[in-house]
């Protein structure tokens, strides 16, 4: 089929809408896209799938290859290893041909008969699209809550369901975040609930089984921060947490006494971050206390929890942070970061052992399991790397011995690891500072300028990209591409000042930071500028927005992930969900000196008159964390002001949010189509 290069992009109308703020003009013609109910904003995006699948249509029978091979990686028939909690294996597990997981359980032994709790498959029945979140057994295994959601956008109805008789309660809470705790008397639920407009979690309630009005616990009056519920491992404290960007404050409840009025653990002090882990009469916890940047860990008795009471029990150190704390009966197991990699450290209480796993390489990631177990001396870890799918190993904490209880199968018998390689390399920013990249491709590369290669990189919040195994990948590494993740400041791949370094009026270090590695990939001639292909989403599609505005010609093609791109007027907007809770991470616009420097590099008030890469933007209809009119407005603009003819196109999904599509294989049809023109623009088509 011959590609349709006579039909014409739609162009969006202009209606000029002036945003004034701190004196400055601006003029946004395309604001009105924001009204997402007017037929018009419809009419547009449906336009722009129109006119995608059309310039896209001489790839659709190679998307559906692409789509049969990816999937046929992928064991239909699978389900998770089981774990064991309150009496009970629980197991995750899917059906040959069926989209969505079935969760099930098996009492005392693995050999018992099967307790189905949830298919989903019958569930998402006549939903376009369905997600089933925070489920929650309660103490005497007869109960259990859970969230659905039917849009994408991520606002849950809570449920019960008696598991013996199988009959859903008419208690049902909307507006939730999906995730619910129960009290130790099985009839009280504790659920965070969000504002209807901005989807801010705010509210703690209580509820009690069979009555119609529920309490309100807790109200945070701080729209900078969140709110959320949540159970101890120890199962003796119902835990609410008030989160923002910099700060924390944590109540506790005894789960035996419902009815009990929360304590503060540590009243919030702005800049103090800290998370609480209960073990016999003590707390332990995670802080960036004086001015610990890649935290230490303290505890305090239960009783007294004054924070002046707090003893270290493990340091801060420069060059260490720490992620996360595991706590088993004999065990302390510390999750770590040193120069990038990943470190599980393993101590007795008595202490008689304090050890590390050994790992073997700069390119893998490990991460603790599902360890909901308390006493026991196994410990559940997750291990993968570039070119090793993902394992799950249980490892005997006192001997020292591992088994792998489960390794991820890469079916269609073409897959060997040894056929490929991976490597850490550095590259030099403008301000001298090494960036460190992971690096995959096929042996028998090379080095030529030749190949095509697509980087990659998020670079905010403080999330770290680990370097991971995907299967769905190999369609890309198979076909010549190096693909690669630029671990840039933003993260926190080399700590706390890493992520501190890329955020407020340091956020353009992240921009620079991916350009430099794509110099550094073109000069040492992993691929050139006529191969070179960015990728980022979300907050990953802000970087892709700032980065073609600073040096489009570095690249041949662009993917940009329900991108944030449109900042100024988003973090100006506290109608918005996510704006308020934001102010710490990008800076608050209503201060002129965040806005100006905001404004600076904001992708949609930077567009010029220039020539732009080839570029495919992707969005949902009910995203609640970038709204669908962000990319929308962007690909409206870039239109009417880029000097070339390269293509551009918009995708809008009319039935998800943030995530994409619902469903096992729905998402890798996205995969396909992104695979698909990221090849055609290389003149692969098989």
């Amino acid at each position: 089929m011959t590609k349709h290069s006579n039909v014409k992009p739609p162009i969006a109308k202009k209606i000029p809408h002036h945003l004034e703020k701190h004196g400055d003009l601006r003029v946004d013609n395309y604001f009105w896209m924001k009204d997402r109910d007017h037929p018009e904003v419809i009419n547009y995006l449906n336009a722009e799938n129109e006119y995608c699948d059309t310039q896209m249509a001489h790839t659709k029978g190679f998307q559906k290859d692409l789509f049969e091979e990816m999937k046929a990686r992928i064991k239909e028939d699978d389900s998770s290893v089981p774990y064991k909690y309150n009496g009970y294996w629980y197991i995750t597990r899917f059906e040959k041909g069926k989209g969505y997981p079935i969760y099930s359980r098996k009492k005392d032994s693995l050999n018992n008969p099967e307790e189905v709790l949830f298919d989903c498959n019958k569930m998402a029945e006549g939903h376009s699209y369905f997600k089933l979140a925070g489920i929650s057994v309660s103490p005497n295994n007869k109960l259990v809550s859970y969230g659905v959601d039917t849009t994408g956008r991520r606002n849950y109805t809570i449920h019960v369901k008696n598991i013996e008789s199988g009959e859903v309660a008419n208690d049902r809470v909307l507006h939730t975040t999906g995730s619910s705790s129960w009290a130790n008397d099985n009839k009280t639920l504790f659920y965070t609930k969000k504002d209807e407009v901005t989807l801010r979690a705010y509210q703690i309630y209580k509820h009690k089984l069979g009555e119609k009005d529920d309490e309100l616990i807790f109200q945070e009056g701080d729209d900078t921060f969140g709110v959320t519920v949540y159970k101890s491992k120890s199962r003796k404290y119902i835990i609410i947490a008030c989160y923002s960007t910099l700060t924390n404050e944590y109540h506790i409840l005894n789960a035996d006494q419902p009815d009990g009025k929360f304590e503060v653990f540590q009243k919030r002090v702005r800049g103090l971050e800290y998370s609480i882990s209960h073990y016999k009469n003590h707390f332990y916890i995670l802080t960036n206390k004086d001015k610990a940047t890649n935290f230490k860990l303290m505890k305090c008795r239960e009783e007294d929890r004054k924070i002046n009471n707090w003893e270290e029990v493990i340091a801060h150190r420069k060059d260490v942070l720490i992620e996360n704390i595991d706590i088993f009966k004999d065990y302390l197991v510390v999750s770590e970061r040193s120069n990038g990699l990943n470190e599980i450290r393993i101590k007795r209480w008595d202490g008689t052992q304090d050890y590390y796993l050994p790992f073997d390489n700069e390119t893998y990631t490990a991460y603790t399991g599902t360890n909901v177990d308390f006493d026991t001396e196994l410990l559940r870890y997750g291990y993968n790397s570039l070119t090793t799918p993902s394992s799950v190993i249980e490892f005997n904490m006192r001997t020292k011995t591992k088994t792998v209880l489960k390794e991820q199968e890469v079916l269609g018998g073409k897959f060997k690891k040894e056929n490929y390689t991976s490597e850490r390399i550095w590259a030099t920013a403008e301000d001298g500072t090494k960036i460190p990249m992971s690096v995959v491709y096929k042996k028998g590369i090379k080095k030529d300028g030749n190949n095509p290669l697509l980087q990659y990189a998020y670079g905010s919040y403080g999330s770290t990209v680990d370097p991971y195994f995907s299967s769905v990948r190999l369609s890309l590494l198979d076909r010549g591409f190096i693909y690669v993740i630029a671990h840039v400041r933003g993260g926190e791949y080399l700590g706390r000042q890493w992520y501190e370094d890329g955020k407020l009026l340091k956020k353009k270090n992240t921009f620079k930071d991916f350009i430099a590695c794509s110099i550094h990939l073109i000069k040492e001639r992993y691929t050139s500028s006529k191969h070179l292909y960015a990728m980022g989403g979300s907050a990953g599609g802000l970087l892709m927005g700032a980065i073609i505005n600073e040096a489009p010609e570095l690249y041949n093609g662009i993917i940009a992930a329900v991108p944030f791109v449109d900042v100024v007027t988003t973090m100006l907007d506290d109608s918005i969900p996510l704006t308020t809770g934001e102010y710490d991470e990008w800076g608050n616009p209503n201060d002129i000196l965040y806005y100006n420097y905001i404004k600076s590099y904001s992708p949609y008030d930077n567009l010029q008159s220039k020539a732009y890469p080839n570029m495919l933007v992707t969005t949902g209809l009910n995203d609640s964390q970038v709204q669908y009119w962000e990319p929308a407005k962007w690909v409206a603009k870039l239109r009417n002001i880029k000097t070339d003819s390269n293509k551009l196109y918009l995708k809008t999904n009319m039935d998800a949010g943030h995530g994409g599509a619902s469903g096992r294989f729905e998402s890798l049809k996205e995969d396909a189509e992104e695979f698909a023109f990221l090849l055609d623009l290389e003149g692969i088509s098989s």
